[in-house]
């Protein structure tokens, strides 16, 4: 009980961010859209929702600003940001936005929710997310069998990172109610939760990854930014970061879509072809957070995890209804019908 006003006084903070988006758009996408060449200018406006612009998981949706593949294509694309996937999703499904960068496997949990939403574009096989555990408790949690009561930090609840984690248990033998998943965040958030002790481990990405591995502050548990980790971790190849949109809006606005098919499409290509110093080069000087050095390791430690086409991976989607249906029980008990969670019409016209 002593904790209820905490958690009553977290819930309205919560409410009131998101009544205030709509209200903050604008400044948002002024304040994140117009840093590169391809911001900004003439063109017909989309707004994107991003779950974290400065992570690497996420890294083609500034990529593309600024190597003015919008801007090519005559598009004027505001990049909005969110710390998390599932506050994209909302924003998207709220219709404050036409399009949200974030995982794939919203679009399963929001068709059993009667949304109907998919990935335009594809532009990973593999999460691309790492399982850390602080140096303490590094001797005690060697696997997911030992999360049983683990205090495990994720993005937020509901999150992609909340999803594969309770997945990484259930596999493993450890009931979803024998640990707590903790929200913490990514970046100064996650690594100061992991250092201060209010987690003993949890799902992140890059950049995150590469500071607490400099600061050595934790040790990686499970790798999964590579196919290969995927493969090992969840079964097969595990779409993640992609553009989607509500199918209404797609079959509506069909030439704009292509559009921004064509532009990402191109900037996966021009992403397999180029270094990961290249790509620094690229991208906002702060997201480097003053070590450009760590940042362009965390870029080269991430890059497997991308596809060069855009293309949804075989396999792919019931490796993610696999997972989600392991310990959701929503998702569980319904059919999906994963051909209405993705469209390869825009990618192989891109081509």
């Amino acid at each position: 009980m002593r904790n209820t006003a905490r958690y009553a006084s977290l819930a309205a903070a919560g409410l009131l961010a998101l009544s205030s988006l709509t209200a903050c758009a604008n400044d948002a996408a002024s304040s994140t859209a117009d840093t590169g060449s391809g911001g900004g200018g003439k063109g017909e406006t989309v707004k994107i929702m991003v779950g974290g612009l400065d992570k690497v998981i996420y890294l083609p949706a500034m990529l593309t600003n600024r190597l003015g593949y919008f801007q090519a294509e005559g598009l004027n694309v505001q990049l909005l940001s969110e710390p998390a996937g599932v506050q994209a999703e909302t924003a998207l499904v709220s219709g404050q936005v036409q399009g949200a960068v974030g995982f794939y496997d919203h679009t399963l949990d929001l068709q059993v929710k009667g949304k109907s939403v998919e990935s335009v574009v594809q532009f990973s096989h593999a999460p691309g997310e790492v399982e850390v555990v602080a140096d303490k408790a590094a001797g005690d949690i060697t696997s997911p069998k030992d999360f049983k009561g683990r205090k495990l930090g994720v993005t937020s609840l509901g999150s992609s990172t909340d999803f594969l984690t309770k997945y990484l248990a259930v596999k493993n033998g450890v009931d979803v109610s024998e640990f707590t998943p903790v929200s913490v965040g990514a970046g100064p958030t996650f690594v100061a939760a992991l250092q201060k002790g209010a987690i003993d481990g949890g799902m992140t990405t890059d950049p995150t990854v590469a500071t607490i591995l400099d600061k050595k502050a934790g040790k990686v548990l499970l790798d999964m930014r590579t196919p290969e980790g995927s493969r090992q971790a969840l079964g097969g190849p595990y779409p993640s970061s992609s553009l989607y949109m509500q199918t209404d809006w797609v079959n509506g606005h069909k030439d704009t879509v292509q559009k921004l098919v064509n532009a990402f499409v191109k900037t996966l290509k021009w992403m397999s072809t180029h270094s990961a110093d290249e790509i620094a080069a690229k991208m906002p000087a702060d997201y480097s957070q003053g070590d450009k050095a760590l940042y362009t390791q965390a870029i080269k430690s991430t890059l497997p995890m991308f596809t060069d086409d855009g293309v949804m991976p075989e396999g792919g989607p019931e490796t993610v209804e696999k997972v989600l249906k392991s310990f959701n029980t929503a998702i569980k008990n319904a059919k999906v019908d994963l051909s209405k969670t993705y469209t390869t019409e825009f990618v192989k016209a891109a081509k």
